[in-house]
């Protein structure tokens, strides 16, 4: 079989990660990102369980992480008045991780570290400010014919990576629909920026503080300076499409949206009033609606998915760590299978099921308690957490609380001999 050409389309995490190792299985890749540089904002994301593995099979990658970490060394629950009533902190131990994560770094961080990897490989090519505007398979089991929308040479590939997030247009075209289907909503929103101001005075522990209506706030110290911020705007799972004036402020632009995110706030205490006005003026905010994506099948014919596009868990914490998870197991299988594609792509399927339904289970009203939606639910929570952080029972809870917390070498990802 000739060298198999690819197209990764997103150059966020899972694109750079996949462009990795199907680069290292020897097969020629065309990265595409549809913004004109790499993006290097964003919250603070963890690498976990499987993702360790996968970052300590490649050379140096562990120390880049651990240069680059947000230095949090625990996260402070509050009260109104500002009192803290509990503290979570990190294990201590990489291969068993808490609910706080020993690789706990800036999205925009862990992409710069991705991209590096392969940015000067002769057989990956990164091409900024592009995108798919047509896909077209040429014949019965033959390449896909792709048209770009911004100058690129129409190419044939033998194979598409759909890494552009969890309302992939990618996904819409290889799947056909539209980018909200297979989309499992969970009725909450988040909302990522940093701020010059220093509201919590230097302090190396982050804190979390919950109003009702299912407000979350949580600042934690910048290394740049300053601090970053994190909204929630959490509602209960029924049918009721809560998110809808959310995702409309956002096709209106930033403004409109930082204006709606105000207005949600208003009144909510502790320090939200300064978080709103510093966030008005922030230039790396970013905010999207927390959703999981349910596919039948991760792959049709010459089309795959890896990362959000394919299986975003939503609010359990594990997004990263399925996303270098499933480009490791991609290009793992697609290599094993050299002279057949559909036997790669079908190995990468029956591969990643099984850390999918683990990593995307939500515990029971977890999201309740996150944030409680009223005052009489947020004191009752307060009280019983801070009985738990008081008598430790959380340290040994926690590593059964959610597939983020699983050990490291729970699931026995296969050496490929490749890799190695």
């Amino acid at each position: 079989m000739s060298q198999l050409s690819v197209l990764v389309v997103g150059a966020s995490i899972a694109g750079p990660m996949a462009a990795y190792w199907l680069s290292k299985g020897g097969a020629r890749v065309t990265v595409i990102e549809r913004f004109p540089r790499l993006r290097t904002n964003g919250q603070g994301i963890d690498i976990r369980t499987t993702g360790v593995t996968v970052m300590r099979k490649i050379p140096g990658m562990e120390a880049a992480v651990r240069a680059k970490t947000t230095q949090i060394e625990g996260l402070s629950f509050l009260r109104d008045d500002g009192h803290v009533y509990g503290t979570i902190r990190a294990t201590g131990n990489p291969d068993q991780q808490s609910l706080l994560s020993e690789y706990e770094i800036f999205r925009g961080d862990l992409a710069q570290i991705l991209f590096d990897l392969s940015k000067n490989d002769e057989n990956v090519q990164y091409v900024f400010g592009e995108q798919v505007a047509s896909m077209q398979q040429t014949e019965d089991d033959g390449p896909v014919k792709v048209e770009f929308a911004n100058g690129f040479p129409t190419s044939e590939y033998d194979l598409i990576v759909a890494c552009d997030g969890a309302t992939s247009r990618t996904r819409a075209m290889g799947f056909g629909g539209n980018v909200r289907d297979h989309i499992d909503p969970v009725n909450s929103w988040a909302a990522f920026f940093s701020i010059k101001e220093d509201l919590i005075n230097g302090s190396k522990l982050g804190h979390g503080y919950t109003a009702p209506g299912g407000r979350f706030l949580a600042i934690g110290s910048d290394p740049a300076g300053g601090n970053r911020v994190t909204l929630m705007g959490i509602h209960p799972r029924d049918k009721r499409d809560v998110t809808l004036p959310f995702r409309e402020a956002m096709k209106q632009g930033e403004e409109p949206l930082k204006r709606f995110i105000a207005q949600h706030y208003e009144g909510a205490g502790w320090k939200t009033e300064e978080a709103m006005a510093a966030m008005m003026n922030s230039s790396d905010f970013y905010a999207n609606e927390m959703v999981q994506v349910k596919v039948p099948s991760l792959f049709k014919g010459r089309f795959v998915l890896v990362g959000d596009a394919g299986y975003a868990p939503g609010p359990t914490g594990t997004g990263t760590t399925l996303a270098m998870t499933g480009a490791y197991l991609l290009a793992g299988e697609v290599c094993k299978h050299k002279d057949d594609l559909a036997a790669g792509l079908k190995g990468y399927e029956e591969r990643m099921r099984p850390i999918i339904k683990d990593m995307q289970t939500i515990p029971p009203l977890v999201l309740g308690i996150i944030a409680p939606q009223t005052a009489w639910g947020i004191w009752l929570r307060n009280n019983i957490f801070a009985f738990i952080a008081w008598t430790n029972i959380l340290e040994y809870a926690q590593k059964f609380f959610m597939g983020s917390a699983a050990a490291t070498d729970k699931y026995g990802l296969p050496d490929y001999a490749w890799a190695i």
